[in-house]
């Protein structure tokens, strides 16, 4: 009896694990596919495969540029964001600071922000003081949003444990600083590099805010949004599909950089 109960639920339990895995991923398989569609229209049924429409995304200069765009604000957003997020978690985890509760709450609001207000105040913001739009202004927008999320995964990795070895650091005639670049953040390793992947991925599909506060340089989620104004079709599925293997190798790297080597030192210890 007991061996039959067991049967059923493993049975249910990987009915409802399908259940929940193709109703996340049915919507991205479904653009992957249509994107080998030989005809002009993504609709069944499916003919093909091909690669033309590959072909043409990398042909397009304007989704080549926005491509580039979209990397460069990427890259260099979330290493002000971490670099942010880092130094605020160590100021707090280690001083004592006034109100240091209400700080950590400050920092970690703009977590339950919606990005449409966010965007809109940097706007108003930047009109104010007469800053163009540009990748600047969405590289500033993204640090805003990936700073918080940064800091409350650095902060959260952040123990006691950590203050005899900085001490003895202290103690060996290291500064201040060489402790926090030689010491400290060489043991938050993975948690920073896990937030920098986090950020990256973040700000790589990012679209309200790119929109926003863009203008003639746009991120390529935003020119993407520019030929679904013309209807759908098999390019906008391409470029769709590689957004999302760009995603998926960040989440790699990822996986293999931080999280299995920070395993492996655990297991080793």
């Amino acid at each position: 009896m007991h061996g039959v109960r067991r049967h059923v639920v493993n049975t249910l339990s990987a009915f409802y694990a399908v259940l929940i895995y193709g109703f996340i991923f049915l919507p991205v398989g479904v653009l992957v596919l249509f994107s080998f569609q030989d005809s002009r229209l993504p609709i069944m049924p499916f003919k093909g495969p091909t690669l033309k429409w590959y072909e043409a995304v990398l042909s397009d200069s304007r989704l080549t540029d926005s491509m580039i765009n979209s990397f460069i604000v990427a890259m260099g957003s979330s290493v002000v964001a971490v670099l942010l997020g880092f130094l605020a978690a160590f100021g707090l985890a280690r001083y004592v600071l006034p109100a240091r509760g209400l700080q950590r709450a400050l920092l970690t609001a703009p977590l339950t922000v919606s990005y449409l207000i966010i965007g809109l105040g940097l706007l108003i913001m930047f009109n104010a003081m007469g800053v163009p739009r540009s990748l600047w202004t969405i590289g500033i927008g993204h640090v805003v949003i990936n700073t918080p999320l940064c800091f409350a995964i650095i902060y959260s990795q952040f123990g006691d444990h950590q203050v005899n070895i900085e001490r003895a650091a202290h103690d060996l005639g290291a500064s201040e600083w060489q402790t926090l670049w030689l010491v400290t953040a060489p043991m938050m390793m993975p948690s920073i590099l896990a937030s920098f992947f986090l950020a990256l991925t973040f700000s790589w599909d990012e679209f309200i805010i790119s929109f926003l506060l863009s203008r003639f340089d746009v991120t390529l989620p935003v020119e993407i949004w520019g030929l679904l104004r013309s209807g759908l079709n098999p390019k906008t599925n391409a470029a769709g599909s590689m957004v999302f293997l760009i995603s998926i190798v960040l989440l790699v790297l990822a996986e293999l950089l931080v999280f299995r080597r920070f395993n492996g030192r655990v297991n080793r210890k």
